[in-house]
């Protein structure tokens, strides 16, 4: 009996396929359109270095964006404000005050969280509603910001301070001037680890009974990813390597991706979306889901402030403006339901690459920022009409 579902399972359906990767096959579509319209100048080892550096910052937001919006559909508007804020008190601790790296970055983290806190205890205890409570929280933290600025630029020039988010590892004895191989060696451990994980995976899967994709789906999934990889990692040897900013993103990526997909905990958030009345009497405190969701996305807009100080290496009183706008949009586009319960960190990731695909596109061929917002605006309402019809067909 087991048998027979689990062969039904594993046909290959290329429609259910389509529909499962339309944010990927649209991810490559983009990529090899601004390919052409760039005349190839897209793939230059700087650019594809930049792409992820970029967007760094968005990565990281909408990590912590994505379990708020997990909980029913919620956002979270302060977090550029928040950026504001602790890349303004991190700039002045370091620039005019001196004080320490390893003292004002545990410090300028918790302010982040502080803030977080804040605004988690009206959403999750006191039940105001997440817009206007992060709305608040958007004038509030952008005014504390200016204030801690007085209204200026304060520039960062704390060598140790740059080097722990934007230096490039290089591994010595095999990393040169001339040559750099390290991205390439940490391509094949990373493309050795894809391999193996989809082969247990699907053998844990089979030893269990479960129902699980077709071979060609999983494993073809994996080559794509692999060849994808191991392209990405020969470009970076091609322009400085891997930067220390790019092992913050990937190392947070991975963390919440096993949270989310991993643990009983991770999936408190998708309940609380899904249902939340049956959440609650399933005995989950839902208040505090709220709570956590609000406080880990002030903690990640800290560090988030950190790193955009790190990469500009400056900090002003518009620092962070839209930057929530970016997290939300990554999350719809890869994928997470505007009405909560739904969504993945790969699918963020997709979401954000194709933000940022765009992005560089459009600046490598010199189109200016009105018309970025406008096709970033269409494909945001494109991702979001495709999910709620896909709702409305599935009754839901």
């Amino acid at each position: 009996m087991s048998t027979k579902k689990e062969n039904t399972g594993s046909q290959f359906n290329l429609g259910a396929f389509l529909t499962k990767n339309s944010m990927v096959i649209a991810l490559v579509i983009v990529f090899i359109l601004f390919y052409f319209l760039t005349g190839g100048r897209l793939l230059y080892a700087q650019n594809m270095s930049n792409l992820l550096l970029q967007n760094g910052y968005v990565l990281v937001m909408a990590c912590g964006m994505l379990l708020c919006i997990l909980t029913g559909g919620n956002i979270d508007l302060s977090v550029g404000s928040v950026i504001c804020m602790v890349g303004g008190m991190a700039a002045v601790l370091l620039t005019n005050h001196g004080v320490s790296v390893f003292v004002t970055i545990p410090l300028c983290i918790l302010i982040g969280l502080a803030a977080g806190v804040w605004q988690g205890y009206w959403i999750g205890y006191v039940r105001i509603p997440p817009f206007i409570t992060t709305l608040g929280g958007m004038f509030i933290f952008r005014g504390i910001g200016r204030l801690i600025l007085d209204s200026k630029t304060v520039a960062v020039q704390d060598q140790t301070f740059l080097n722990i988010f934007t230096a490039y590892i290089k591994i010595p004895g095999l990393d040169t001037d001339a040559h750099i191989w390290s991205p390439l060696l940490i391509g094949v451990l990373a493309v050795a680890f894809i391999v193996y994980s989809t082969i247990s995976s699907r053998a844990n899967k089979a030893k269990k009974g479960y129902r699980q994709n077709s071979a060609i789906g999983d494993f073809g999934r994996a080559a794509v990813i692999s060849v994808v990889l191991l392209f990405y990692c020969y470009l970076l040897t091609q322009y400085k390597g891997i930067s220390v900013m790019l092992v913050w993103v990937v190392v947070i990526c991975l963390i919440y991706h096993f949270i989310t997909s991993k643990t009983a905990f991770g999936r408190y958030f998708y309940a609380v979306g899904g249902n939340e009345k049956a959440t609650q009497l399933s005995g989950i405190n839902t208040n505090k889901v709220y709570f956590i969701a609000y406080a880990n996305m002030g903690l990640l807009a800290g560090l988030c402030g950190l790193l955009c100080l790190a990469r500009v290496g400056s900090v002003n009183g518009s620092t962070g403006t839209s930057f929530e706008m970016d997290a939300i949009g990554s999350c719809f586009i890869g994928g997470a339901s505007a009405y909560g319960g739904s969504g993945t960190i790969p699918g963020v990731i997709i979401g954000a690459l194709l933000l940022g695909v765009i992005n560089m596109g459009m600046s490598i061929m010199g189109i200016g920022d009105s018309w970025q917002y406008i096709v970033k605006g269409g494909v945001l309402l494109v991702a979001v009409i495709f999910d709620v019809v896909s709702h409305r067909k599935s009754g839901k």
